[in-house]
This record gives structure tokens, C-alpha cells and sequence, in this order.
């Protein structure tokens, strides 16, 4: 894991959201899109060198929609960069972490992601990011 590439807050609605955190940073997002398989829209915004990524559920079933039912709004998951997610995974799993995704999948942002269970990491769900070449 090279770096934190993002942190995933779960909010109820994008827009209104988005106006909070323009505000918070004095500047828009920079990326709006939506993840059809995972059931979210996204919004992307830069602080320096760190980025937030702002979810939306799209369908009463999606993960998000679910831990918003639960938690409520709020941090959902810290992503962290890696050179190779394929190798990553097995290191992880052989290191005793439960794997959410051992084939990793196309997420937001142009990104290969794949999450590691709350159970094996004291509560927080961790998502790895490769870069899309």
C-alpha cells in the first residue's frame, strides 16, 4: 500500500452534499459518475494532495444504501493506492484478512478495487485502488 487515494463518505443525497463540501472546500468536485454494478453515484473532490469521495446509493439494496440504514451518514471506507492489486490480495489473505473481492472489479475513478472485510481490519472497510492502465 503506497498512500491513502481516497476516503468514502456515505451521504443520503449527492447534491446537497456536494454544496457542503464545495463550500468546505472552496471548490467543486471534480468528477461526477455513477457505478451502475455497485448501485452509487460518486462525486470526487480534491483537498492538496487528498482526495474525498462522496457516495450516493442509486437502489434501496446497494451497500451503501445499507450502511446508511445502519450507521447513518458518515465515513464509509479508506482507500489505498497499490502498484499491484493482484498481489496485494494474496499477501492480505495470506496474512489472515478476509477478502471481499479476490477478483478484483472496475470501480470509480478509473480504478480496479477490491475491499477487505470490517471484521479483519478493527471495524473500517479498506478498499484497494490500481490505476486502470
Amino acid at each position: 500500500m503506497r498512500k491513502i487515494e481516497h476516503i468514502g463518505i456515505a451521504v443520503k443525497d449527492l447534491e446537497v452534499s456536494n454544496l457542503v463540501f464545495e463550500k468546505l472546500f472552496g471548490a467543486p468536485s471534480y468528477k461526477q459518475e455513477e457505478v451502475a454494478s455497485e448501485g452509487v453515484k460518486t462525486s470526487f473532490f480534491m483537498n492538496g494532495p487528498n482526495k474525498i469521495e462522496l457516495l450516493e446509493a442509486t437502489n434501496p439494496e446497494s451497500p451503501i444504501a445499507k450502511f446508511i440504514e445502519k450507521k447513518g451518514e458518515g465515513i464509509h471506507h479508506i482507500a489505498f493506492d497499490v502498484e499491484d492489486i493482484i498481489s496485494e490480495i494474496a499477501r492480505l489473505k495470506s496474512e489472515g484478512f478476509i477478502v471481499l473481492n479476490e477478483i478484483p472489479k472496475k470501480g470509480a475513478d478509473n480504478k480496479l478495487v477490491a475491499f477487505l472485510h470490517p471484521k479483519s481490519t478493527n471495524g473500517v472497510l479498506i478498499e484497494l485502488c490500481q490505476e486502470i492502465k
